[in-house]
């Protein structure tokens, strides 16, 4: 076979490959952000007050999600590949399903506590397993791109749940509920359903994709054991060595810190949003349908900005250029007295902070090899972010509305890190390439590679114990 039909061959088992997963893990991820936000919509239809919650109460309904959210992170990353991805993550969808719905039939603030700690607990594997479980189906130069498909359903979510509130608190006082219980329930129920569709249509592995041939499955298989050789190796075992090495990892510490400040920024606007645009001035309804414009102006340049990632494949570039969009928005919030030029900022802020996370989410995916080392970095990644969703419920008092004067400088400053961020953790990475150039034969020296390896065994093993370390894997700038 030729390299144009191989190309011709590769092009058409990507297309496959999308429409066999991308769909559900997009449907996956838009209903996990979806549960965990709509506290907000319910708080502008009165949660807050037909439960008699403070201000203080109400944030600690929201931070106390991620506590067990983020433990759960890396020890699911860690299991995923030993449970399978077919039955962990429809499992954990069916069960938060029901957690969102009971929170609809709670009559007190400490209820709402106890099912939001258990609705973390469920919620936290799925992003960080979706990223891993990409991972696994796509190549390093392709991933952004699918992150964004799945991911930009945050902010299609933000959208939608602007909608989908502003309709549902209609049926307030349907069986003697306000409306922001029916919220709660109907979205939690259809969250349970799709979950128990999802044992019947995800595959593990590329082996058990359906609809696709053997022979472009096998084309698949190939393609990743070029692109991920320690990864797709029958060495590669659980090891917390791998942990333990991700943990070291300059770069990955570097991300760490961009995660945390993005987690911030990214969390106050989707838990916010809707109350941010209500104390500008703006009614309970209004306030839904005025959300919907700044997420649905996410969800566009999130595609864009990680398409354009995966064809430069540079991740630091577009990380810059989208939080320079964030810069501007905060800048304008902070500076404007009038109400509609400050929504208008929001134009700025979410497609700024939301676009930013494919591109990072797949730095960290990148140059983290073999495949429980890229398991340990992912979580971490996501670790951070959830701190710093837990920040970020404790800056948006009632009391600062709607000016909200330290929260916007203090978003501003962290949008302003992201980017010194990014361009120091290109320059590492530059240089890490370089110097594992340098000392290739002194870092292969104890493989024994060119002699007695006509099986290719130690070079495997090198592949396995270096991963990312080794001299011919480049790091993605």
């Amino acid at each position: 076979m030729g390299e144009a039909d191989l190309k011709k061959l590769e092009k058409q088992a990507v297309r496959r490959l999308d429409f066999a997963i991308l769909p559900m893990m997009t449907m996956f991820y838009l209903l996990s952000f979806l549960d965990r936000a709509n506290i907000g919509n319910a708080r502008v239809a009165g949660l807050q007050k037909d439960l008699g919650m403070s201000d203080r109460q109400y944030q600690v309904c929201v931070t106390i999600l991620y506590v067990p959210y983020i433990c759960a992170e890396l020890p699911s990353n860690l299991l995923l590949r030993k449970i399978g991805p077919r039955y962990l993550m429809p499992s954990l969808l069916t069960l938060w399903g029901l957690m969102v719905a009971l929170q609809g039939l709670v009559t007190s603030y400490s209820g709402l506590v106890v099912v939001r700690a258990f609705l973390g607990l469920v919620e936290g594997p799925m992003f960080p397993g979706i990223v891993l479980y990409l991972s696994s189906f796509y190549t390093r130069s392709e991933l952004a791109f699918r992150v964004a498909v799945f991911f930009s359903s945050a902010s299609l979510s933000g959208a939608f749940s602007g909608l989908l509130a502003a309709a549902i608190i209609h049926m307030d006082g349907i069986s003697g509920k306000p409306g922001w219980a029916w919220i709660f329930i109907l979205e939690g129920i259809f969250s349970s359903l799709v979950g128990i569709l999802g044992f019947f249509l995800i595959p593990s592995t590329p082996q058990e994709l359906k609809f696709i041939t053997p022979q472009l499955k096998e084309v698949l298989i190939r393609r990743l054991e070029k692109d991920k050789p320690s990864s797709m190796s029958d060495e590669d075992h659980f090891s917390f060595k791998e942990v333990f090495r991700s943990l070291k990892s300059p770069h990955v510490l570097l991300v760490f810190a961009i995660f945390y400040m993005e987690g911030t920024v990214l969390y106050g606007q989707a838990l916010f949003l809707p109350s941010i645009v209500n104390q500008l001035g703006f009614s309970a309804n209004k306030t839904q349908l005025l959300s919907v414009g700044p997420f649905a102006g996410g969800f566009i340049v999130t595609l864009t900005a990680s398409l354009f990632s995966d064809r430069i494949k540079s991740r630091a570039i577009p990380t810059v250029l989208i939080s320079i969009l964030g810069v501007i928005g905060f800048s304008i919030y902070l500076t404007s007295e009038e109400k509609y030029i400050r929504y208008g900022s929001l134009f700025f802020t979410v497609p700024g902070v939301y676009a930013a996370v494919p591109p990072v989410s797949a730095w960290m995916a990148n140059n983290s090899e073999p495949h429980y080392r890229r398991a340990t970095s992912i979580a971490l990644g996501f670790v951070a972010t959830n701190a710093g969703g837990i920040t970020s419920t404790w800056l948006f008092p009632t009391s600062e509305a709607p000016r909200y004067r330290k929260t916007t400088i203090i978003n501003l400053t962290f949008t302003i890190l992201i980017i010194v961020g990014a361009g120091i953790n290109s320059l590492l990475l530059n240089h890490m390439n370089k110097q594992k150039v340098k000392r290739r034969d002194e870092i292969l020296a104890p493989y024994n590679i060119d002699s007695d390896d006509e099986k290719g065994t130690n070079a495997r093993r090198a592949w396995v114990e270096l991963g990312d370390r080794h001299p011919d894997f480049k790091y993605s700038l």
